[in-house]
Formats: C-alpha cells, structure tokens, sequence
C-alpha cells in the first residue's frame, strides 16, 4: 500500500530518523509502517547493524506527530534508548515501504531477550480452528524466543539457528505482510515447515508430535523423569507432588539439599502453594516469566524434597508454547512441577540433543526432544519481591542481555566477573552489556561456557575490549583467563577488590554520577582482601575509582580453609574462642567436631602453628551465619553454598523483637562476641530457634544501622548501597533498610543485577573505567 498525500507540494518536508535501543525482532519496523501509513507520510524503514534507520517525508504536523508516536506508541518488547531526527529536503517518495537490512561489520544494537508466550499466540495454541493448533513453537513479534538462537547482527532469519527451516507458503506471507503480526517475526513457523518434538527413551524414537506430549505428560504422571528441551537448555522434571519422585531426581541429579524450581499452570495454582502479594503476581506474570521466590504456604502438598529446611518455593509460570502444553490442567496430571536445569550438579545446562543423551541418561527416564537448535546457552532467571519491587538474585532468561546504562561512556571493557554465580560484562560506549548466567567457575566444562559466551557476546556488540578488569583472587579461573588474555592482546589488567565491584555494581545501575560516593555495606562469604584476607563484612567509603574501608567485621581464623565453608561447626569453634566462651561438650558443634576435629582445629587456631593455606583469616559475614546456625543447634555441615543462613532465616520468629547486640572496638571494628555469648547462653536455656535467629538477625541490622551513623557523622556521606550474597536475606533487608531510611539515609539497592557475585563483573567494569579517565 502506498501512502496518501494530503499537504501541497510546497509544504513537504523530510526527515531522516535513527533509532537506537532494542528494536529489533520486536515488531519496531511493521510499527513504524503502520504509524506512517496513519498520518498519510511516504519514505522508508530498514534494520540496520546499528538500530532502525527511517527516512519520511510530510507536512511538519504528521511529522512531529510521527516522531512523538515512535516513543509513545512503540510496540511492547522495545526499549527506545534514543530516537535522532535531522530536517532533510523532500525526497518525493510515493509510498512507504520497508526495505531489507543493511548490515554493518561496526555498527551494533541491543538484542531482546526470550520472552514468554504472548495472549495472542497463546489463544491461537488453543483454538481449534487455527492452523497452529497445540503447535509447540508458536511465536510472533511479540514473543519467543530471540537471545538463544541469534548467531549475529542484524537481527535476520538467516542469523540465527531458524536458517534452516524454510517458509512454507502461508508462513513466508505472513512474514512479508507489514500488516501482519508475525512481519518478519524470525522464528516464525509452522506444523508444515517449523520445528518438530519427539519423544526418546532407551537410545529410541517412540513418538512424535502430539502422541509425543501426551505420552510424556504420562510418564510424568506415572513419576518418571523426563528430560524435556526448552529455549535455553534441557530441564530436568517430575511430579512435585511425588515425593519418591522427587528424591529419586536428588539422588540422580547429585544435588542433596539445594532448592529446585517448579513450574505450575496458572497464577491460582501458585496461589494454593504460596503466599502472592501483588509484587510477586506482577513478577510472576511478566514479559520475563522468571522464577520467583514466594512464601510457601503451610498447607502446600508440594514434596518437602522440593525445597528441603526453607519456607520459600521458587515458582515460575509456563512461558513456552510447549511448556503451557506439557502442564495444562487435566484430572490425574501434576499440580505442579519440579523443573531443574538439565545437568548434572555443578555442571551447565545442556543445550544440544547429543550432549544432552550423553550426560543426562542415566538422570532421565526419557527424553522430550526437539530440532530447533540452541545457540546461547540460557538458565532460568530467579528474582524475589522486596519493596514491591523486582529483586534480582539471577539475571539470565528474560532479562540478559538487556544492558544496564552507565552514567557515562567509558572504553570497551571487558569484566572478567567472580568465581562463583559467574556472569561477565562488556561495555560497549554508554552500555554495560551483562552476561546471562554462567554459573561456578570451578570445571573445565563451565570454564569453555564462559569463554564461548564472552566470544559470542564481543562478536554480537563488535566489541574489542580496550582493557580487562578482574577479581583480585590469583587463583579464580575468571582472573587467570583475563591475565592471559591480557598478556596475549597487550591490554590494561585492572584488578579490583571484589566488595569494591560489588558496591560499584550498585551506584552505576542506579546512574550515579564519576564522582559520586556512598557508604557501602558489602557483607558475603568470600572475597579476597587487599591485605591478603578473606574479607566479606565490610563497610567502605567508596567512589568508582577508590574505597577506603573505614569499618569490617573482627576477623577471626578460617579453621581448614575451604573446609570450614562446607562445615559450619569449624567456624562455630573459631567464634567461641573469639568470644571466649569454651568448647564445652553440650555444645552442637563441639559434638559434631568429635576429639578429633576438636584436637585439629586447637591445634590449627595456636598461633605459634598458623598457616594461611590451612587457615586463612577472614572478616565474612557469611561465615558468622554459617557459626551462629551451628552454635543454635541448626546445621553442622552443609551441602551447598550459604545453606545454612537461608535455613536459619526460614526459622525467624517473626513476633520475637529482641536483639543480640554487637561490639564495637576503638578502631570501629564490629565485634559479634557478646551477641554470641547470649546465643550461647539462650541455647542452654533451651530456647527456640526461631527466637534465637530473629535476635541474631536483629542485631545484625541495628549493628549495621550504628555503624552506618557512626561513618555519616565522619564523612557527611548520607548515601548507603548494601550489596553482597548476605543482602539475598530478604528478612535481613526488612529489618535494615527502614531502619536506615528513619534516620535519614537514602538506600540503594540491587534492582537490575544481582545482589550477590552475578553483578561483580558490572562493578569491575565501573571501577576499571572510572580508573582509565583518571588516568
């Protein structure tokens, strides 16, 4: 169709417009053909390497009216960074069309991430009538998958793993037809000419198509594990009411104690499960479909296997075509279900259907396949509600790789990222592209995750790091790729603290400006300390370029080093001799270290005998939680990382008020020896738990709190950011952030990366560009 022309020749006007920011694979280009069409303009749109380019002419009122549209009236997934419009003269167009792309090897643009089924696919699934009747990968412009299976820039069919599926003829005239809601919808596709599923057990095809999905939702009903292929990689479920299901999954899986994800079919199924607030539902039902956090309620019949010593269920709702086909409500089907990633434990998510028969075998009972390829490898993201607000705790599916905006542009950089919840960062002029999650940096397997990732993501922005930023930690695989990687390019190698990244990370996501500081609480397990300890309860004043580390909890020794992470009595014993308190036999942790452990770590704490390989020191706060559940009786060793402190949390007495106070020396150090010496005794007089964890936890918060008021009144800095894996403890954050905001400081928390090491590489990156503009 062709545009009509209302205005005299003499009052035409042109304009060329570049548009920048995620409109691409997002119905931008339709959207701009419909909106001209509407105000009677001619000219042209093309995709370009570098955003949306537009080229228009018309009288000034449609034009204005046209630019002002492209802000207010952009279609759901985009996200405008910037629209430039330059007056040209009238280039007598007598239509408006839409052109093919233009490619550019310098140009870039953000890229979508997969998003969740949209309404009107989701009600095409299940009409009877329509062509893509129960077809498992329906999608249109406004949904599906898009990060996982794009190869390169621009956003094309032919850059991404659907080339291989030709158009049938209905498809291809859909995907021509600007009027069409699937117009260049790149995974667009059909039971004639799309992707297909099929069903595997024992090394064989069984079925295929619909009999495929019905014969998996048996099995899954029957308490078989199914390995099912979804966008980013294969999960792992079973019946989560099937409580010999789900311990049979732990056992295959290796994963003892760590909480599993489930997927259920609607919000009211979740509501009988969990305790929704109207934050959580938003969550929930979003564009992202991440896994949410959720109060369990007391009554749920979900298997206590599931999420074993807590009170939260991480829940998530369907977001794949066949993800809603799998888990329709149907009489004798699952409520719910467990829907772990796909590997075996510690290991990534398996994405290709060969590796997935070759590692998953002897987990899976059978296979749910099918051939659309996986290009990025992608976890589900997990947030929390606090505030009524999104709370990261990991940034993958749905969000990556959305950039986080710096407040200025800093040369392209490359942040290496931690060890453990692994996401690097690269920027790219003013963007700070985060990576989906990698995970821990500790197997061979992961480590090559890590390395594709980082080269997919430099080829996909073009960019060519300038400099390289990384942890501290000499021994963390992150920081040795990034030393050898700067020596083998002849880059800039900036080592930054990681409690530094981690207040960084949360000044740049909030936009502070270069010379902003704030009082940063940064409390975790781990992180290596500029005077060689393990630091990890720190309170810094700090800037991008520089912090100087005015208070810290008292450190104490690490008895066994790595040991004392995976069993929390080690740490307990250490804490009692910090607080003078004897190894008296009532003690749990006295008990589970036996004369044995006793003897070994008496002899590990001498300090005539101190190794720091065996023994380092360290000032964690992470490690103070793992002491005090063991002091209360809670947890002697532990199974995976901070299992311990979520347990304890999950026993808070809400109605206790009391507080275990801690100490402050001369120098302002925070000393938790008499709040652990009232645990003690409160233990001996047998109180509860609960009561126990509310005061620790208490007094933590007022610890922090005072200690905040203490560097404000030395400092004038008013600003607090509270960063680090301890800051995951929601319960700790009510206690502390209205604490904090009633006297007067303003809190910055974590809203678009994760609180814990997910979001160091964006803190790596900050502090490394604002060290190269001193410079």
């Amino acid at each position: 169709m062709s545009g009509r022309s209302v205005q005299a020749p003499d009052e035409v006007q042109g304009l060329r417009i570049h548009v920048t920011g995620v409109v691409q694979g997002v119905g931008f280009r339709p959207f701009v053909y419909a909106l001209a069409q509407r105000l009677a303009l001619t000219g042209w749109v093309r995709n370009t390497a570098g955003g949306v380019e537009i080229e228009v002419d018309g009288s000034p009122v449609a034009l204005q009216a046209f630019v002002d549209g492209l802000s207010r009236e952009a279609p759901p997934l985009a996200r405008i960074d910037q629209i430039a419009a330059e007056a040209s003269h009238a280039q007598g167009f007598g239509a408006f069309s839409i052109l093919a792309s233009q490619p550019d090897a310098e140009s870039f643009q953000p890229i979508a991430p997969d998003v969740g089924i949209c309404q009107d696919c989701l009600r095409e699934l299940r009409d009877p009538t329509d062509r893509r009747y129960r077809y498992p990968f329906i999608n249109c412009t406004n949904c599906g998958p898009r990060f996982t299976i794009i190869t390169d820039i621009p956003y094309d069919r032919p850059n991404t793993t659907m080339r291989t599926f030709d158009l049938c003829p209905a498809c291809a005239a859909e995907y021509g037809d600007p009027s069409d809601r699937r117009f260049h919808a790149q995974p667009v596709a059909c039971p004639t000419c799309g992707p297909r599923i099929w069903l595997e057990s024992r090394g064989e095809q069984t079925h295929a198509g619909e009999a495929a999905l019905q014969a998996a939702r048996r099995l899954l009903a029957g308490g078989s594990i199914v390995a099912i292929k979804g966008l980013g990689g294969f999960h792992l479920a079973v019946d989560a009411l099937n409580a010999d299901a789900v311990d049979r999954l732990r056992q295959r899986k290796l994963r003892v104690d760590k909480a599993f994800a489930l997927m259920l079919p609607d919000l009211q199924a979740i509501e009988r499960h969990c305790l929704l607030g109207e934050a959580e539902r938003k969550l929930l039902s979003g564009w992202e479909r991440p896994i949410v956090v959720c109060r369990r309620r007391p009554d749920s019949a979900i298997a206590a296997a599931a999420a074993p010593g807590q009170n939260t269920l991480g829940v998530m709702l369907p977001y794949t075509p066949l993800h809603h086909l799998l888990i329709e409500a149907e009489p004798g089907f699952p409520q719910a279900l467990v829907l772990t990633s796909g590997n075996l434990s510690e290991e990534p998510i398996a994405t290709d259907n060969d590796q997935a028969r070759q590692s998953l075998h002897a987990l899976a009972d059978a296979f749910l396949m099918h051939d659309r390829p996986i290009h990025v490898r992608c976890d589900d993201s997990v947030v929390r509600a606090f505030e009524n607000h999104e709370y990261p705790l990991r940034r993958s599916r749905g969000f990556a790789p959305y950039p986080v905006h710096l407040p200025w542009a800093p040369p392209s950089i490359l942040g290496a990222g931690p060890e453990l919840k692994n996401t690097f960062c690269l920027t790219r002029q003013a963007y700070a592209f985060l990576s989906q999650h990698i995970g821990d940096l500790e197997n061979f397997e992961t480590l090559e995750s890590y390395q594709a990732g980082i080269a997919h993501l430099e080829r996909l922005f073009r960019v060519r790091p300038e400099a390289i930023a990384c942890d501290l930690h000499p021994d963390y695989l992150a920081t040795r790729y990034a030393q050898e990687r700067a020596q083998r390019e002849d880059l800039p190698l900036i080592g930054v603290q990681h409690h530094h990244a981690h207040i960084a990370a949360v000044m740049a996501e909030h936009g502070l400006p270069l010379q902003a500081q704030v009082l940063g609480v940064a409390l975790d397990g781990t992180g290596y300390g500029e005077d060689g300890t393990i630091w990890g309860g720190e309170i810094v004043l700090a800037g991008y370029a520089g912090f100087e580390r005015l208070s810290h909890l008292r450190t104490v020794a690490m008895p066994g080093g790595e040991a004392a992470i995976r069993q929390p009595w080690r740490m307990a014993l250490a804490w009692l001799q910090a607080a003078g308190v004897p190894w008296d036999r009532d003690l749990e942790c006295v008990q589970a270290a036996g004369e044995p452990g006793l003897v070994a770590v008496a002899s590990m704490l001498d300090e005539g005998s101190r190794l720091a390989a065996i023994q380092p020191l360290t000032s964690s706060m992470g490690r103070l939680f793992d002491a005090v559940a063991s002091l209360a009786g809670l947890r002697q060793q532990v199974n995976y990382e901070a299992q311990a402190a979520i347990e304890l949390e999950a026993l808070i007495d809400p109605a206790e008020l009391g507080a275990y106070m801690l100490d402050f020396d001369d120098d302002g150090v925070l000393d938790p020896a008499p709040a652990l010496r009232e645990l003690v005794a409160d233990r001996r007089a047998g109180r509860p738990v609960g009561v126990m964890a509310a005061r620790f936890h208490r007094g933590v918060a007022e610890a922090v709190v005072e200690v905040c008021r203490r560097v404000r009144a030395q400092s004038a800095v008013s600003t607090v950011a509270l960063s680090g894996g301890v800051w995951q403890n929601v319960s700790l954050l009510q206690m502390t952030v209205p604490a904090l905001q009633a006297r007067g400081f303003e809190v910055l928390l974590h809203r678009k990366v994760p609180t814990n090491d997910g979001g160091v590489a964006l803190g790596q990156v900050a502090v490394a560009a604002a060290r190269l503009a001193a410079s």
